[in-house]
């Protein structure tokens, strides 16, 4: 049920890093998340520098109106431009890589836990993003964005919310605020305005996530887990999803919608319709905030 090839389609619509899913201890989507970290780092690494030429440092940097702090290094292929507003570096060498044809206009560049990767023609617009971030070609990273460490975005996506430890496939439209956490979303998905996929349980416990699989629980043995969307499935505007929360293709979920934890589709419609059944349970605190 919660296989890879259950959500994507690597045939039909290929990913340039399709190899994650196939790393070492990997057996299902769950899986996934607790190696996109190591897998940005390792692609990260196998990027070609010629540092010595472009080593950028606080004393001497080539952005009069950047504020910066630390050392890194900064290559701007020679179409590509970038005017960053602040760059941050603790003392380790980190660096930003600007692909050919690329536009960066203002924005934050935090490299204190790692490496930014922008890929050609891309456009990045006062977002701030903090690396390991991998980000492909073709994509319009908004103003207000907050990318957050180990992201890993396709090409031809639209990005304006907050992402954190999370895969973006190619053709993905993520245009308005919303938050992504601990989440893989497939070919073509899409979040509508202010959706949200919670990650975390609201009581914040160390207990790891379960859901019902077949009528029996099962133990992702993950604390945090946000949704995973199979190829061309949508969350409409203002739907909220439980922790580990399982789209499988081709599902879409209408707006103003809660979505419980669990697996649905592929090729469902989720709608909330509270007149016909009602979606708020009351029940009493055992212990008061206080207490």
């Amino acid at each position: 049920m919660l296989s890879i090839k259950e959500f994507f389609d690597f045939e039909k619509y290929p990913f340039e890093h399709e190899k994650l899913f196939m790393r070492d201890g990997i057996s299902n989507v769950v899986d996934v998340l607790g190696q996109i970290g190591p897998y940005c780092q390792e692609w990260l690494d196998a990027v070609p520098l010629n540092s010595a030429e472009n080593d950028c440092r606080v004393e001497h940097n080539n952005w009069p109106n950047c504020i910066s702090s630390g050392n890194f290094t900064v290559i701007v292929e020679p179409s590509a431009e970038f005017f960053p507003d602040r760059i941050i570096s603790d003392g380790e060498q980190g660096f930003i890589y600007v692909s050919e044809k690329t536009k960066v206009v203002g924005g934050t560049f935090d490299l204190t836990g790692g490496s930014i990767f922008i890929g050609e023609e891309s456009e990045i617009q006062g977002a701030w993003i903090c690396g390991p971030v991998i980000i492909g070609k073709k994509n319009i990273v908004r103003p207000g964005a907050y990318i957050r460490e180990n992201v890993i975005i396709g090409n031809n996506c639209t990005i304006r919310g907050e992402l954190k430890n999370t895969v973006v496939m190619n053709e993905c439209d993520f245009p308005h605020p919303s938050y992504l956490g601990d989440s893989i979303c497939g070919y073509k998905t899409h979040f509508g305005n202010q959706a949200t996929a919670a990650n975390v349980n609201i009581f914040g416990g160390k207990n790891s996530i379960k859901i019902k699989i077949g009528g029996e629980k099962f133990d992702t043995g993950r604390r945090k887990i946000g949704i995973i969307m199979g190829d061309k499935s949508q969350v409409g505007c203002n739907s909220v999803s439980d922790p580990g929360t399982f789209l499988k293709p081709g599902t879409i979920v209408y707006s103003l919608s809660r979505i419980n934890s669990g697996i649905y589709g592929p090729n469902e419609i989720l709608k909330n319709k509270p007149l016909e059944h009602g979606v708020i349970e009351r029940v009493k605190r055992l212990k008061r905030l206080n207490d």
